[in-house]
């Protein structure tokens, strides 16, 4: 199993497997292209890649979009942000995927409004990274220059490979982990998902 390969393996492994989505290869390059601070394209289109190419399905079938986060930390204001969705919009145009850019030092800014619980500023985009609703969507990818892959991901990827879904309840609240797993599961039935912990309250919900 792909899973208990060794680590060097395993992230060799990980670039073979994404790169047969080609729109994901694209979205990395042009994300590249964009030069923005501390980037990565990251959660569902990488996760369910690797789900859709272990279980021997098109590459991008059941991916809804193509997260990319950014930190800038130095101008919070909308309009920067807007600027660069803007700029965004440019450089994926003609692309068969929608893709999403945010800038992960705004969310606490709007995170209350929109889900009526506070979050903490963000301190990089790999802190970001770290609130998803389960640790097998740990996973964040950008290309460094020279094409080098920069791969993060806290909890490893043997979940990742062996199609294991596991909660991380340190934001997302627990119906927003069975949602989104419930979702998955009527696309990928060979998951297993992990139960969210008794007694484990997390702090807010999370958009992504």
């Amino acid at each position: 199993m792909i899973g208990r390969l060794p680590l060097d393996e395993q992230l060799a492994t990980l670039k073979s497997v994404l790169s047969r989505n080609e729109v994901l290869l694209e979205v990395l390059e042009r994300s590249a292209s964009l030069a923005l601070p501390g980037w990565y394209v990251t959660a569902g289109c990488l996760f369910q890649t690797v789900w859709n190419v272990v279980t021997d399905r098109p590459p991008t079938s059941g991916i809804k979009d193509y997260d990319v986060f950014y930190f800038d930390g130095g101008d919070l204001s909308w309009e920067a942000e807007d600027a660069v969705i803007t700029a965004g919009a440019k450089a994926f145009a003609g692309l068969p995927g929608e893709v999403e850019i945010r800038n992960e030092a705004r969310v606490h800014l709007w995170y209350r409004q929109k889900f009526g619980v506070a979050c903490a500023p963000y301190a990089s985009t790999e802190a970001a990274i770290d609130s998803f609703a389960a640790t097998t969507c740990c996973l964040g990818v950008r290309l460094e220059p020279g094409g080098r892959w920069r791969v993060y991901a806290p909890h490893g990827l043997s979940d990742v490979f062996n199609l294991v879904v596991r909660p991380n309840p340190v934001l997302a609240p627990r119906e927003v982990y069975e949602s989104k797993t419930a979702r998955w599961r009527r696309h990928w039935p060979e998951l297993r998902v992990l139960e969210w912990p008794t007694g484990t309250m997390a702090r807010g919900g999370s958009s992504y």
